[in-house]
């Protein structure tokens, strides 16, 4: 059964991070957004906030209350969101940058055979943080509707 709420916490993590952007999203554009750009918007990678952070940070803290946060699975639970985050934030933030100013030199140049890349995205170090937070709240909230109590 563990295992299950474990699966159920990083759900939760990617559902709410990804809602969230959407919520931003319509009150940025005013509530004027098409079906097809919400369809994107949950789709695409990096934005406000970091659903990999949420997702992995409140499957690590699920685990750590169902298997305890002395176990071996924490640990690597622990190592695999910090690898995450990291990649999230300095390696795709770093891809994502790299793609922009790539396809600035596309659109400029008189090629016919050069095309524009697609843009993956990565994060900004405040949305990987609000990604924490967000995966903290899951994490605790399913803790205490469960058991009735944080610890």
């Amino acid at each position: 059964m563990d295992s299950f709420y474990i699966l159920l916490a990083f759900t939760l993590g990617w559902f709410v991070a990804q809602s969230t952007k959407i919520i931003i999203a319509l009150i940025v554009r005013k509530g004027k957004i098409k079906i097809s750009e919400l369809i994107e918007l949950v789709m695409k990678s990096g934005g406000m906030p970091s659903s990999h952070t949420a997702c992995f940070t409140a499957a690590s803290l699920t685990i750590g209350f169902r298997c305890g946060f002395d176990s071996a699975i924490f640990a690597l639970a622990v190592a695999m969101t910090v690898i995450i985050v990291y990649d999230a934030t300095n390696v795709r933030y770093a891809v994502g940058q790299q793609g922009k100013l790539l396809n600035k030199i596309v659109s400029m140049s008189e090629s016919q055979t050069a095309k524009p890349l697609k843009l993956v995205e990565g994060h900004t170090v405040p949305q990987a943080i609000v990604g924490f937070i967000v995966g903290v709240l899951i994490a605790f909230a399913m803790q205490f509707i469960t058991f009735g109590r944080i610890l």
